[in-house]
């Protein structure tokens, strides 16, 4: 009797264990082996992107949902159920470098740069290459760099970050260990220089580093001597943001043995002509610039010194424990978009740049116009990518405001219904004010009409 209620047990645990395993193996086969479990996603992001939002806004699959389908957000100036209403009292937005430009080229390329991700895709912190980067995005960025000709990247090191900004802040870390010097390190650029690098030093407000300034202000107040012997870091911006001037190091700190940081968020063809590879110690690439999808937060450093390097993998590894694995998937597709049709019909580049110099181009017609304002100088060169010389496509105009009461020009801009950066931002004079050509179309043609309406009226009261 005792056997025979074992056997039954044993039984129906060998019948639990079956019962589970082919429970486990249906799950498996409905949840991962089933083709077309993207095709609900797709369907909403290609549902979304359908709303055409009278071609002034943009619908997306996370917008708020009103009347269950996602609401429009408009550009500027525009309002409305589907952002149709222009606002005629609206101010021209010229303020941010917002690279929404490059939106109708990846429209054209829709299906090429999509991302569908799986519920499951990378859930571990960890994934199979060290310091939480895509070897595949990796070899694919060094594959870019090798391809458009502006930066070395053999025998370098590469590291991800949440945009630029980030990885400035690291790599000033690194160059400014505790171990290495005695006293602050003092962080300075050449102005015009692009604000955040003062705002962020000051805001971090290390024992380790401090903001310096200006190198001329700086050699008029200390002797040359003293200078050299400084621990400084220098940030060269190349293009320069504002005024997309290809930038070199200070010449008054030629010879000193400080760091540099090269920034080249505008080193791409789009913006800048590319004469050579750019081939320093330390250089930074903003993927919100080059390929316009700010909103990612994705950069990557190229550095050559490998103690620089692990020192910038460890703030990395401490502040936000690498770059998120979903960006890196989308900024992946992004590039392989791009390589694809590299110098062929199509190519990212030509787009980008022909939309900048005709931005351009416009933009300085109008200015030339009067002699109230005018631009930074800039000449064609020669461009190694196109293999031929090709016209100035700057991101940023540079102006300058000629008579002599529009001391602050950002006010008079204001005053003119333009919204600008003023030059005292940039460490500059009042009479200039940065006008950002980068945005989208509605954007630049506001910048145009506003600008058109007050020259216009300054030439007629002119004339009286």
């Amino acid at each position: 009797m005792k056997k025979e209620q074992n056997h039954k047990l044993l039984l129906s645990f060998l019948y639990s264990i079956l019962l589970n395993a082919l429970l486990s193996l249906y799950v498996i086969y409905h949840s991962l082996s089933k083709p077309g479990w993207g095709i609900e996603a797709m369907a909403e992001a290609e549902a979304a992107a359908a709303i055409a939002c009278s071609w002034h806004g943009h619908a997306f699959v996370d917008s708020v949902v009103v009347n269950g389908r996602p609401k429009c957000e408009c550009n500027n100036c525009y309002a409305g159920e589907d952002c149709s209403i222009l606002m005629r009292d609206c101010s021209a937005d010229a303020v941010s470098g917002d690279p929404q430009y490059l939106e109708p080229y990846w429209r054209q390329n829709a299906g090429r740069s999509a991302v569908v991700l799986s519920g499951w895709h990378r859930m571990s912190y960890q994934n199979n290459a060290p310091n939480y980067i895509s070897m595949e995005l990796e070899r694919h960025i060094r594959l870019l760099h090798r391809a458009v000709g502006n930066a070395v990247t053999d025998d370098r090191f590469i590291i991800f970050g949440s945009g630029s900004t980030q990885l400035l802040n690291a790599v000033i870390k690194a160059f400014s260990s505790p171990l290495d010097h005695n006293s602050p390190v003092g962080v300075v650029a050449t102005a015009p220089y692009y604000e955040v690098f003062r705002e962020q030093t000051k805001l971090f407000n290390s024992r380790e580093y401090q903001w310096k300034g200006i190198p001329s202000n700086m050699s008029s107040s200390t002797n040359s001597t003293q200078l050299l012997s400084e621990n400084l870091i220098e940030i060269v911006t190349s293009p320069n943001n504002p005024d997309g001037n290809l930038q070199r190091r200070s010449k008054f700190l030629l010879g000193s043995s400080m760091a540099a940081i090269h920034d080249h968020a505008y080193y791409w063809p789009q913006y800048s002509p590319i004469p050579a590879p750019a081939d320093e110690d330390v250089m930074l690439f903003s993927n919100a610039k080059f390929t316009g999808h700010a909103s990612s937060r994705f950069g990557w450093a190229i550095i050559k010194d490998e103690k620089v390097y692990q020192k910038v993998v460890t703030y990395m590894d401490l502040s936000t424990v690498g770059v998120s694995s979903d960006t890196q998937l989308r900024v992946l597709k992004l590039i392989k978009t791009i390589l694809l049709q590299i110098r062929e019909e199509g190519d990212f580049f030509k787009f980008g740049y022909e939309t900048m110099k005709e931005r351009w181009q416009r933009l300085s017609k109008v200015v030339s116009s009067s002699n109230r304002f005018s631009l930074q100088k800039l000449s064609p060169h020669y461009c190694s990518y196109f293999n031929e010389f090709k016209d100035p496509s700057p991101a940023y105009a540079w102006l300058r405001c000629e008579k002599d009461e529009d001391e602050d020009c950002e006010a008079v801009l204001r005053n003119a219904g333009i919204l600008s950066r003023g030059g005292t931002m940039f460490e500059a004079h009042s009479r200039y004010a940065r006008l950002s050509l980068i945005k989208t179309l509605d954007d630049f043609e506001q910048l145009l009409q506003k600008l058109q309406t007050l020259i216009f009226s300054t030439d007629s009261y002119s004339s009286l």
